[in-house]
């Protein structure tokens, strides 16, 4: 056949043939096509109804079960009075969701991520980035917010994993069909298709515009797999991570550039950006570009209204991670925009440096900081970690006095939750609950649930689970040659009165898959005891590039064929979500144990938590919020070597350590009834006190407290009468730089702490006299500011006193303070003055600093 399709007599045109429904069944269509349904249950089991194992063949995809029913199976549907009582039923609740008017006045979000964890149907993403992204969508369309997403749209999209013999990962990239995905393309009021184009090295490459709907939030996707592109331009969205670092650079430039172009295009005008990582960056520099030409603006003047206009959350924990691209690559792309904002290479390469006279590559995560507002981290630690990984942009300032914020990461309860558990939560807590989920006071009504029934569900979804897994075994060992002996041995040594720890994610060796292995003798025993037996379930994919999370991969394989492993250590090949809901809602334990601090946050645990999985992990991410000694375990967050090797160690004997000695005889501390009454506590505490905190509700709305309603506020303001106030603060800023040199100190009259000590409980007292040049008093600010060294490279800030102005005139003005530290010990201290004004959000608004 590829013979022929080659050869040229044959003239061969594509053309879809729609399937049609009886119009009884129509409903069902546009059901399908909006992904609401995956997260309802009541529409879950509508078309499990239909025909359930089709479904689940069809990677539980809706539309492609509508697509392939035969006419006869229309037929009897839309005779089925039962089934059409149950369609009408869930048509009612969808329509009265989708047509629930939004709050009037409300603002506009633009969200833009380089992946989507929407559904095992959709090839979109790839781990956890992308999935956080798919449960902010999802609960964004539940909470009813004014906002839409940018993406890309992925004919194959992330890799499908499977495992050979020996365990060597194997890369396939089926491709996704579109005609039987729930998207639609976007058309403009003359109907045509609404296509965008971008400039790439002098080529002009257009990609078409879809929209996925996500209950009531828009989705909208660019494809450049279209025949007027070459193929190497066909490509940019064919796999998600996929190709070289240039690869990477296109399709970033195609998602920032692109992306707003697409906003443009359709005639949407939201109030500010969410840049989901640094992927998106670019888009600031076209959002520049349009303020300068549609709106009359100076390249300075437009800085300030998108800074004001966007949010820049970053996720990596570590400065290898964020994505970087030579002066040359850039150069090749991106020149133009010198010319389309007005400023010199130089300058525009300095957006994305450290120092903009070094020769470093051009950073998208500087770009991004430089260009936002406001900057967070997802969750508290990693918040922190942020902030001193970008001190190095405000010299001046300690990493804790910087504008980055954090809102820990979360997940969306309906996606995630176990049915078994929302029908009990929804008796116990009541009707409420489910739009009232950060409310601590419903969840601890958990303790008014019987022991008996909390372990009659856990243990429901636990044989749920592994009657999925030993499924799953077969399939996949047959595949891969393994003998009919050898299957049945893994499945017969699967013990479902087993305690069961779950270790599911992206294999990467910072996550450390290892440590279980450190010492196999005591593994061996762990799982091999015959009253208190233990089973490991393994799953995740490591990139293709990986080798090193490759290795592990097959490490553990290895493992698991030894004789004394066998059914008791297992690895689950291709992890999807599908497969992740089962093991956050059935395994008894889940295990994490990457290395200090290099989980962002994680959120498998979250998932997990909800459903009663007590969590064993390090103190790290969001296990380090989220720990209660009576909710589960821990391994300490603080190193105590700085040899790596050596820190594994330890770790894997605390692990073993705890297992042996708490965890285990917890579990299986079993009274007349069968049940361990401590452990149903930790699984109780864990739900009451653990899992609220962590819902998607309280996510979207911290990030509507901490930084959208700032944002709202801030580009409001700037944009009034015509942009005056943005106009006249980028004027301040640049009269301030051009004149700060001039501003120095005359006189510094202060405690002679060189000589003397000051007596606890005495104020100290000091007065500055600067020199202001042409600058006004009241915009120039002088603090006093205590710090305790840490060591030679780094300082916590412990006190700031602002200096009042006492008198100006002369080109000069005094400023004082007289202040009782409230201190005992050896401190440093000094004076900083620095430039202020109403309309600056933060200090590195405008990075200037003279420290006396």
């Amino acid at each position: 056949m590829i013979g022929q399709l080659k050869d040229a007599q044959f003239k061969l045109k594509r053309i879809f043939i729609e399937s049609q429904l009886p119009a009884v069944l129509e409903p069902l269509r546009e059901l399908s096509n909006n992904l609401w349904w995956s997260w309802n249950e009541d529409a879950i089991e509508l078309f499990h109804s239909i025909d359930s194992e089709a479904l689940k063949e069809l990677n539980y995809n809706p539309v492609a079960l509508l697509d392939q029913l035969s006419l006869e199976q229309a037929q009897a549907l839309a005779e089925d009075k039962a089934f059409l009582a149950r369609l009408k039923k869930v048509d009612k609740k969808f329509k009265d969701y989708l047509n629930t008017p939004k709050q009037k006045g409300q603002s506009q979000v633009a969200y833009f991520s380089m992946e989507y964890g929407l559904h095992i149907s959709l090839r979109l993403y790839s781990g956890g980035l992308g999935v956080l992204a798919g449960d902010y969508l999802k609960e964004a369309s539940d909470d009813n917010a004014n906002l839409f997403a940018v993406g890309l749209l992925y004919r194959y999209g992330y890799f499908k994993q499977a495992l050979s013999l020996n365990g060597d990962q194997i890369h396939n990239f089926p491709p996704q069909e579109f005609t039987k995905l729930p998207i639609a393309p976007v058309r403009n009021d003359n109907g045509d298709w609404i296509r965008i184009t971008i400039d790439l090295k002098g080529r002009a490459v257009q990609a078409k515009l879809w929209v996925l709907k996500v209950g009531r939030i828009d989705l909208y996707l660019l494809d450049t797999d279209l025949e007027e592109n070459s193929w190497e331009d066909r490509s940019l969205t064919h796999q998600l991570y996929g190709g070289d670092n240039e690869h990477r650079l296109k399709q970033e430039i195609l998602l920032g550039i692109g992306g707003t172009r697409a906003i443009q295009a359709m005639g949407l005008q939201p109030d500010i950006y969410h840049l989901n990582e640094g992927h998106a960056s670019f888009l600031s520099l076209e959002r520049l570009k349009h303020l300068i030409n549609d709106n009359n603006l100076s390249y300075t003047q437009a800085v300030e209204v998108v800074r004001a206009s966007s949010l820049f959350t970053t996720h990596t924990p570590v400065p290898a991670g964020h994505d970087h691209f030579p002066e040359y690559m850039i150069q090749q792309y991106l020149h133009h925009f010198t010319n389309d904002l007005g400023i010199s290479w130089h300058d525009f390469m300095a957006l994305g440096r450290v120092n903009a006279d070094a020769a470093e590559d051009f950073n998208m995560s500087h770009l991004a900081i430089r260009l936002s507002q406001e900057v967070n981290g997802v969750s508290k630690l990693h918040g922190t970690v942020s902030q001193k990984m970008f001190t190095k942009l405000f010299p001046g300032y300690t990493s804790d006095e910087l504008h980055i914020g954090y809102v820990t990461n979360s997940v969306h309860y309906p996606t995630w939750i176990a049915n078994e558990w929302h029908q009990i939560y929804t008796k116990t807590f009541g009707e409420k609950f489910l739009r009232d989920q950060y409310n601590h006071d419903h969840w601890r009504k958990i303790h008014k649930v019987p022991d008996t029934e909390i372990m009659a569900t856990r243990r429901e979804l636990k044989s749920r689970l592994l009657s999925y897994v030993k499924d799953k075994i077969k399939s996949d060992l047959t595949r891969r040659g393994q003998s009919p002996r050898a299957i049945f041995q893994v499945i017969n040594n699967i013990r479902e009165d087993a305690l069961v720890l779950g270790f599911a994610r992206r294999f990467a060796t910072y996550k450390r898959a290892h440590l279980m292995f450190s010492n196999v003798d005591r593994l061996r025993e762990l799982v091999n005891s015959q009253n208190r037996p233990v089973i490991f379930l393994f799953a995740g994919k490591a990139h293709p590039a990986d080798g090193g999370g490759q290795d592990l991969i097959r490490h553990i394989i290895d493992i698991s064929k030894r004789d004394e492993f066998v059914g008791k250590v297992i690895f689950l090949e291709d992890y999807n979500m599908e497969m992740a809901k089962l093991l956050v809602q059935g395994v008894d334990i889940w295990l994490n144990t990457p290395t200090r601090p290099l989980e962002a946050s994680g959120t498998s645990g979250m998932k997990a938590a909800m459903n009663g999985v007590v969590n064993f992990s390090v103190l790290d991410g969001w296990w380090a919020e989220g720990y209660r000694p009576d909710s589960g375990w821990a391994l300490s967050l603080e190193r105590t070597y700085e040899d790596q090797s050596l820190q594994n160690e330890l770790d894997a004997e605390n692990i073993y350590n705890i297992l042996e000695t708490e965890i285990i005889p917890t579990y299986f501390d079993f009274n007349e009834e069968g049940i361990s009454p401590r452990w149903v506590s930790y699984v109780k505490n864990i739900i009451a006190e653990v899992a609220p905190f962590f819902t998607m509700q309280r996510m979207l709305h911290h990030y509507y407290e901490r930084f959208y309603n700032k944002l709202f506020s801030a580009i409001d303001t700037l944009r009034k009468d015509d942009f005056k106030p943005a106009k006249e603060l980028a004027a301040w800023k640049d009269y301030v730089r051009q004149h700060w040199s001039k501003v120095h100190t005359i006189e510094v009259d202060t405690f002679d702490a060189s000589n003397h000590p000051l007596p606890i409980g005495q104020k100290m007292e000091a007065k500055i006299t600067v020199a202001l040049g042409s600058l006004a008093a009241e915009y120039v600010g002088v603090e006093l500011v205590f710090f305790k060294r840490i060591n030679d490279n780094e300082l916590d800030l412990v006190r700031v006193a602002q200096l009042e102005l006492k008198d100006k005139g002369n080109g000069q003005a005094t400023y004082a303070v007289a202040i009782d530290p409230k201190l005992a010990g050896v401190y440093e201290f000094g004076f900083r003055i620095y430039p202020h004004h109403p309309l600056l959000a933060n200090r590195q608004g405008l990075n200037l600093v003279h420290w006396v």
